[in-house]
This record gives C-alpha cells, sequence and structure tokens, in this order.
C-alpha cells in the first residue's frame, strides 16, 4: 500500500474519532446547551421554551437581554422619570385645588367664529390658596355641546411652574360648553407612578393543569417569587416571560387556562390614598365660565387628502357632531352598509388585542347581515372569534393578546400568542389587514412590560412590511375608562402614559392610528367599553384607512 492511501486512511480515521467525540460532548451537554440558542420549542404557548426549575425566578431573569431594546427601555424610563417627577407632601392641603385654582379667557370675545382657537390660562394654586411653583397635574379638557351631540378635547400645554395653557379649537357653530377636570393634583399622579412600578403582585394568576378528569390550580404570574419548582413559559427573541409553579406529578405543559383576581395589596401611603377618594377625582375646575358662542363667520372648508396610513395624527385628532366622528386632518367617507360590504369584500382581517376590538366583532354582524360566526369550538368569552362571508370571500377574526390578561373569566391558554409571534405567522397582501390594541390589561404592573411589549410589536410589524409592504397595519389607541374605577390599579393617569409611550414608539412608522383616548374623550364616554355608536365610528375610521 502506498504511503499516499495510508494517509488518507489515517485522515479518515482522525475524522471519524472526532466527529464521534463531538456527538458526544453535545450529547452530554444538551440540557445546558438548549435554553441559551435561539430557536424556540413549540407547545401550547406557541413559539415559547418551557422548562422547570426551582429558584426564585425575576421577570426575564432566564433571557439574555438585547442591548438595543434595553438601552430603548431605558431611554423612555428616563423621560418618563422626568415627565412625573417625585412629589412628596406632608400635608393635603399643599396639594393642587381645583376650588382655589383661577382659569382665565384670553383675549375674550363676545363672538368667535367656527375654526378659531380659544385659548385658556389656568393658575393652579393649593387649598391654602397659595400658588403652586410646578405643574405636572393630570387634567382633560373637553369641549361640548350637548343639543348637537357634539364634542371634542382640548390641548393642555403644561409650563411646568404651575400655569397651563389650555388651547380649544372651535370646530362648530353653536353655543359651546367648556370644561377642564382636575383628575388627579400632581402629588397623586407622583404617588400613582411610584405605586405602579414597585411591584408585580397587584394580581393574582391562578393557572388550571388538567389531567384527564382531574384538575390542579397553581399560582402563576409575570414573576413569581416562590421556592417551588416552577414552569417557566419563556420567549427568548421577544424577552417575554411567564411562571407557574409546578403540580406534583403534573408536566407543565399540562396548563390549558388562566384565570386571575386582584391581589388585596397597596404601595400608596394613607395620606396618598386620600387624594383618590371620589369626591377628589375628576372636579371641574372651570364653574364660573359660562358657555360662549360660535358663529359660521363664512369661514370655508379646507379640503384635506383621503386618510391613508402613515399620516401623523394632530391634537385634537377631530371632533364629534351628532354622534358622528368627523377627523381633522383627512378627508373621511361615512361608510353605509353598502359601502362597508365593498370594502369587505376579498378581505382578510385580524384584530388582535383585548375586548375593546372583540367589542368590533359583535357590532359588525349587526350592520352587515351577511356576516355570520364560525363556530370554532372554543368556549368562554375570550375565545377566538371568526366572522365569515363565504359569498363575498371576507373573513375577520379576533383574537385575545396574551399575558398579562385580567379577567375574572377562566380563559384557554391551548392556543396562546403574544401580538409579534401572531403578526410572525400572517403573510399579508393588499387584501390583509390588522388592527391592533392592548394597554388596559397593562395598567397594574410595571410599564417595563409595556414598553418592551410596544417594541416588539413594532419590530413585528416592520418584519411584517418587510415581506408584504401593501397590509394594513391600523393601530388603535386605548379607551378611556370610568373616572372612579381604583386608580392604583387600573385608573387612566396609567393609560394615558401608555397612550403617550405608544404614539413615541409607533411614531414614523407606515400605519394608521385610531386615537381612540381622543374619541372617546370627545364622545365624554368614560365606559371602557364604549356604547356601539362610538364603536361603530371606530370602526368607519378603520375602513377609511384600508379603503
Amino acid at each position: 500500500m502506498s504511503s499516499t492511501a495510508m494517509l488518507q486512511k489515517m485522515l479518515v480515521l482522525i475524522a471519524f474519532l472526532a466527529g464521534t467525540w463531538m456527538i458526544f460532548v453535545i450529547y452530554q451537554n444538551s440540557a445546558k446547551l438548549w435554553p441559551a440558542a435561539n430557536v424556540a420549542i413549540s407547545l401550547h404557548h406557541q413559539n415559547a421554551y418551557l422548562k422547570s426549575s426551582t429558584p426564585k425566578i425575576s421577570p426575564l431573569s432566564l433571557l439574555k437581554p438585547s442591548t438595543e431594546t434595553e438601552l430603548r427601555i431605558k431611554e423612555i424610563m428616563e423621560k418618563l422619570n422626568q415627565l412625573i417627577p417625585p412629589r412628596p407632601f406632608t400635608d393635603v392641603n399643599t396639594t393642587t385645588s381645583a376650588t382655589h385654582s383661577t382659569a382665565t379667557i384670553l383675549n375674550p370675545r363676545d363672538t368667535y367664529c367656527r375654526g378659531d382657537q380659544l385659548d385658556i390660562l389656568l393658575e393652579v394654586r393649593d387649598h391654602l390658596g397659595r400658588r403652586k411653583e410646578y405643574g405636572r397635574d393630570f387634567l382633560r379638557a373637553r369641549m361640548s355641546s350637548p343639543a348637537l351631540k357634539a364634542g371634542a378635547s382640548g390641548k393642555v400645554t403644561d409650563f411646568n411652574n404651575g400655569t397651563y395653557l389650555i388651547s380649544f379649537t372651535l370646530f362648530w357653530e353653536g353655543q359651546v360648553s367648556l370644561s377642564l377636570l382636575l383628575i388627579h393634583p400632581s402629588e397623586g399622579a407622583s404617588a400613582l407612578w411610584r405605586a405602579r412600578n414597585q411591584g408585580y403582585d397587584k394580581i393574582i394568576f391562578k393557572g388550571k393543569f388538567v389531567n384527564g378528569t382531574t384538575h390542579i390550580f397553581a399560582e402563576c404570574g409575570l414573576t413569581l417569587n416562590s421556592s417551588a419548582e416552577l414552569c417557566e413559559y419563556l420567549d427568548n427573541r421577544d424577552e417575554e416571560a411567564f411562571y407557574c409553579e409546578k403540580p406534583q406529578h403534573l408536566p407543565c405543559e399540562a396548563l390549558t387556562h388562566i384565570t386571575t383576581r386582584n391581589r388585596e395589596i397597596s404601595y400608596l401611603t394613607a395620606k396618598e390614598k386620600s387624594l383618590f377618594d371620589k369626591s377628589k377625582v375628576g372636579v371641574e375646575m372651570m364653574k364660573d365660565l359660562k358657555h360662549i358662542d360660535v358663529s359660521q363667520c363664512n369661514n370655508g372648508e379646507k379640503v384635506e387628502e383621503k386618510c391613508q396610513v402613515g399620516m401623523k395624527i394632530p391634537v385634537p385628532s377631530g371632533y364629534t357632531l351628532q354622534k358622528r366622528w368627523i377627523t381633522t386632518f383627512c378627508s373621511q367617507i361615512q361608510f353605509n352598509t353598502s359601502k362597508i360590504n365593498d370594502c369587505l369584500k376579498g378581505k382578510l382581517i385580524y384584530l388582535l388585542g383585548d375586548s375593546m376590538l372583540r367589542q368590533w366583532i359583535y357590532y359588525l354582524p349587526k350592520v352587515i347581515k351577511t356576516l355570520k360566526f364560525f363556530d370554532l369550538h372554543g368556549t368562554g368569552l375570550f375565545k377566538k372569534h371568526l366572522l365569515l362571508d363565504a359569498e363575498r370571500h371576507t373573513e375577520i377574526q379576533w383574537k385575545k393578546h396574551s399575558y398579562p390578561f385580567v379577567t375574572f373569566q377562566l380563559y384557554s391558554v391551548i392556543d396562546e400568542g403574544y401580538i409579534p409571534r401572531e403578526l410572525d405567522r400572517i403573510s399579508g397582501d393588499k387584501d390583509t389587514a390588522i388592527a391592533i390594541t392592548f394597554g388596559q390589561h397593562f395598567r397594574p404592573f410595571p410599564i417595563d412590560i409595556f414598553i418592551r411589549r410596544t417594541i416588539s410589536v413594532r419590530k413585528a410589524i416592520e418584519r411584517l412590511f418587510l415581506r408584504s409592504p401593501t397590509t394594513k397595519v391600523i393601530i388603535k389607541t386605548e379607551n378611556i375608562r370610568e373616572m372612579h374605577i381604583e386608580g392604583e390599579r387600573f385608573g387612566d393617569f396609567h393609560g394615558y402614559i401608555q397612550y403617550l409611550i405608544m404614539k413615541d414608539i409607533f411614531k414614523d412608522l407606515n400605519v394608521g392610528v385610531i386615537d381612540a383616548w381622543d374619541m372617546t374623550i370627545a364622545y365624554g364616554n368614560d365606559n371602557v367599553h364604549p356604547p356601539d355608536h362610538v364603536v361603530g365610528n371606530q370602526i368607519n375610521m378603520f375602513l377609511n384607512y384600508i379603503c
């Protein structure tokens, strides 16, 4: 045998031995390697890592943080901490008083013209009548004409020295009433901000684990301070985490349902809690200002271009008149039944979010009788909903967003999916439209959870646009809700901060925006689930974007 042949055989033998050794090493260390791999294991929690462990868990402690995402979260948090600085107080009398504050119309006139701007200077004082030297009170401005079923929000400019400029655009003619509510003084807003970011335990999650005919409930959450063995439902890419205490003799995959309830806990002091008594929330600050009269004055209508995705949304973004929502930044079509049918023909529509979007899928069959619910054999209010019109080839589906989802109702997590993962499963085309909303269920938790999710949703939309630039994506902001609901857990102050975050993260993205925050203020609706005429006008705005 030649020396060349011998050399070749030795090389083959060496390669074989090296390969065998590598397989052995990988096999021995596979349990250590797979959690760090960026490959998802798909169980009933779509695209999530799942395993059990024993240590006390903090959110995302097992996930490798994305430097880009963490830097963005840190940047936003720094802005918010500057926006809402600590305002400790020793006496309630030193907090903002609606009664002692003064509101003055600047350059008053006997009659105003439609389209004019009305400015009001607000000087805030405490309960002892002393001028305050800082701002950040949580205020809500609105003008209305009840006889005309008309309303619009006002714009609040905070000079951060105890004075505010309240600006109203006079959109319609007639007798107009003005309102400025002190929702919370700056001291209350500061207390809510601190309390929100102190803990994840305001909500108790209970997971139902099923084995045949038997089931066990175990404590779950976005974080668990527990010495028990834990099931970890992790999404490495988007840095999302959910945990449950592992029941004995049941695998982590046996989790089928979740329910929640409020935990009796508060991070507010007794003095701070006194700021949220019903009599002190939503107090009118302009009781002495009478109505104003607005005339047409032959002001012509400015013709705007058609509503389309990518437009910048002003404040206010529109107004109501005879219950109809009228945008201020684009030319809007009023869709009747025939036009809705034409618009929806051949469309595939995804509604991803909470029960405020579920209202849409309940409303549409009332207007379009050919849209019928298709039974997907789910159970409960929060099952996936599907509407079909076979003749017009229209499909509309609603699916709730994933954790955190707060409700006493037991809901299935078999087909659970975070919105970014749901977006990744959509191929998209010119006849596909997606509406997204989330926020109400995030209010009881530290703000970084909401920021992280919003960033992940933006990244998923960007990925969608790469493979399908013609797909339409519409972001619906949160509705305002009941004024006297528990402020520390669910109040509108938390929603307003999330509204600002969402606008900041989604700016410069080619999406349509339905400013439901502005819209529900204009309608004077403080029900988290607004009536049909509000829902119908939200849907009308959606149709303007996609058709």
